[in-house]
């Protein structure tokens, strides 16, 4: 195997202290809705308000010193890690982003003291952006997903949910490239083999969905999305993250706009937080009706609050949306 649960604890000692120990609450809304306890493990409580911290920080600390410094592809919250990763470790950090990623994102990578770079309409013009600066500037890419160092790090979460909650029936996972999703299944069945983990992305562009189903990496078309973080392919030259989501994963399901929005309000009324579209969408996938009726309590990973916050507003307020040539109908919200 490429990764072992020591590699998993050794990932929680380097990042003790500095992107660990988030807390998991209960949701008292989901878990009446359900009948058993429903978890909020809240990565939107990281010091970047979202999960990725764990694997750049734990990627970046392991690098050699004299390093140039780093750069990585990212969708927004990986490459908000990077950057407060590298500040932490005095190295510079250029974070290559495509026109589709929210400005807000954008912004708050600039304010963390990190260079950015936009390069065309898809995660794959970021990353040939990447591979550029890493060729003839030096620097170090810290992939976003398909990493050891990465996945290590995002499966100290699996790690801490099993821990405090070593009878969890099952964990829904957001599922985006898989290093969040592969780590966890990896860390939570290393505690406990007969805990389910599944895997949730949003229906249009859902890249590991289609490649764990093709049963080979394959190439999606990006489109705008609430769950924007879940946005970007798996890479066809997929080395980790793909094998351990096919191997690891019990199950994946998607959800829509629709229930992704409907999911974001219930977050934001019934449980008072804000998050992200890929934040939650393991609550849309039960809301829908798309899970069976769990044993047992349920976890799920908040993973993020960087988000638009007009948009927000916009989709609180039952108002319309637009993503890109989609009108997403605003609903307000009934319980």
């Amino acid at each position: 195997m490429p990764l072992t649960r020591s590699d998993i604890v050794a990932a929680r000692d380097i990042i003790r202290g500095v992107a660990d120990a988030t807390p998991m609450v209960p949701s008292p809304f989901m878990s009446s809705r359900l009948g058993t306890e429903f978890l909020l493990k809240l990565e939107i409580a990281q010091p970047i308000g979202a999960f990725k911290l764990r694997g750049a920080y734990n990627a970046i600390m392991a690098l050699p010193d004299g390093s140039r410094g780093v750069t990585c592809c990212s969708t927004g919250n990986h490459g908000r890690g990077v950057a407060y990763a590298a500040a932490k470790r005095g190295l510079k950090a250029v974070i290559c982003m495509s026109e589709l990623v929210p400005q807000a994102k954008v912004e708050g990578i600039r304010a963390l003291g990190a260079d950015v770079h936009i390069s065309g309409s898809s995660q794959d013009d970021a990353q040939a952006e990447c591979l550029r600066l890493v060729e003839r500037e030096g620097l170090v890419e810290i992939p976003p997903f398909d990493d050891l160092k990465v996945i290590a790090g995002q499966g100290t979460i699996g790690l801490e949910m099993m821990e405090a909650r070593p009878d969890l029936d099952k964990i829904l996972v957001p599922l985006s490239g898989g290093g969040l999703a592969a780590g966890v299944a990896f860390a939570a069945k290393s505690f406990d083999p007969d805990v389910r983990v599944i895997g949730i992305s949003m229906d249009r562009g859902a890249a590991m969905f289609a490649s764990v189903t093709a049963g080979h990496p394959v190439e999606v078309e990006e489109v705008p999305s609430l769950a924007d973080s879940l946005g970007g392919g798996i890479g066809n030259a997929n080395k980790y993250s793909f094998s351990l989501c096919r191997k690891y994963l019990d199950d994946i399901v998607v959800v829509t706009e629709e229930q992704i929005r409907d999911a974001m309000q219930v977050l934001f009324y019934e449980d008072r937080m804000v998050g992200e579209g890929a934040s939650v969408v393991g609550i849309a996938a039960y809301l829908a009706g798309l899970l069976p009726e769990p044993a047992g309590p349920v976890g799920t990973i908040v993973t993020g609050r960087n988000l638009d916050m007009r948009q927000f507003q916009r989709i609180m307020a039952g108002q319309d949306v637009m993503l890109g040539d989609y009108t997403l109908k605003g609903r307000s919200y009934d319980p």
